[in-house]
């Protein structure tokens, strides 16, 4: 573009899309055992009294439930349901951080100086968004990761079966089950983490901390902030 260096030309909006799916994807293959860890933790015991539940735990911490899920399931069982985890993050965090921006502008009519109101209304507005559109494949994540290998009977076969059997199983809306708290939830912390970033990047800017101006979670070039 003329007058503008090729470091100072502002990512578009599809490339924030993709970037932020992207990156979302790769940190959800390296955390993924840790989130199936936490997923067998929440849910143990949920068919038991409490006394019974406490005197039988499979699991116990984090690092004990990844090693009796290798032990019992094999290593490929930390990674259940990863292909619908990477479907969400694609989806979630494409929307609820790539186009965080894009909502922010459009609020404030395209002005540079955006209040506090704005950002906030921005960032409830993605982080609500985000889930509507994904939900369908949290749950289906959080299915695969509940469902123990050992001992077969297995409900889901496929990422595709799974979509397949909730919906015929329990109707269309059974693959948005939980989205209301789940849209109030992400709402907020869409709010913390964007908005915060925002005005903490705003000060530093202000205090001539920093040099150029960076949109949250835009493209990075060496040499620039």
């Amino acid at each position: 573009m003329v007058g503008f260096k090729a470091t100072d030309v502002p990512p578009t909006a599809t490339v924030k899309f993709l970037g932020a799916g992207t990156a979302a994807c790769i940190a959800d293959l390296i955390t993924f055992p840790l989130d199936t860890a936490k997923v067998r933790l929440q849910i143990q015991g949920e068919k038991q009294g409490p006394v019974r539940a406490a005197a039988s735990a499979q699991y116990r911490g984090v690092l004990g439930t990844i090693l009796t899920m290798v032990r019992t399931e094999g290593p490929c069982s930390l990674y259940n349901g990863l292909v619908a985890g990477l479907q969400r993050q694609m989806s979630f965090a494409s929307v609820r951080i790539g186009l965080y921006d894009s909502v922010k502008q459009f609020y404030t009519k395209g002005s540079e100086h955006a209040g506090i109101g704005s950002r906030l209304l921005a960032g409830s507005t993605t982080g609500a968004l985000a889930v509507a559109v994904a939900q369908p494949t949290d749950v289906v994540k959080v299915r695969f990761q509940a469902q123990a290998r050992a001992g077969g009977g297995r409900r889901y076969q496929s990422t595709v079966d799974a979509y397949k059997t909730i919906a015929r199983e329990e109707g269309f809306r059974g693959l948005w089950k939980g989205t209301s708290p789940n849209v109030a939830r992400n709402a907020i912390v869409n709010c913390a983490e964007l908005v915060t970033y925002d005005l903490i990047k705003d000060a530093l800017l202000k205090a001539n901390l920093m040099t150029g101006s960076c949109p949250p979670f835009s493209v990075w070039v060496p040499g620039t902030w």
